[in-house]
């Protein structure tokens, strides 16, 4: 009996594991990459190297895996902070032109994946 009960925790554990990352890879890849050159991220952000700003690998190692690290990536790029340069110097980060949340989370989960 206690292996039968414990045969299902494990069972309902695993499954709730793979529905999680399943739910998780489900990032629109195309339609960040679209949003992204919309708005000129790549102007300052490459995804492996620093240009005016910081890499997306860079980005992503600072917020993935935080319980927070989605919202403060879509708050810098929602709310124009002021953000410090490759250079040292400061400016205000560019607002994303877009205020639909399923849009704004997909570009974050994005730029975490690196």
């Amino acid at each position: 009996m206690k292996l039968t009960s414990l045969s299902a925790i494990l069972g309902a554990t695993a499954f709730s594991l793979i529905a999680l990352t399943s739910a998780h890879a489900a990032i629109d890849v195309d339609a960040a990459k679209a949003l992204s050159k919309k708005n000129d991220c790549t102007k300052c952000h490459a995804p492996d190297k620093a240009k005016k700003g910081p890499s997306l690998k860079k980005i992503a190692d600072k917020y993935r895996g935080k319980p927070d690290g989605q919202e403060k990536a879509i708050k810098n790029m929602t709310t124009g902070a002021k953000v410090k340069l490759e250079d040292g110097t400061e400016e205000e980060h560019k607002i994303i032109d877009t205020k639909d949340p399923a849009q704004l989370k997909n570009l974050a989960d994005w730029i975490l994946s690196h």
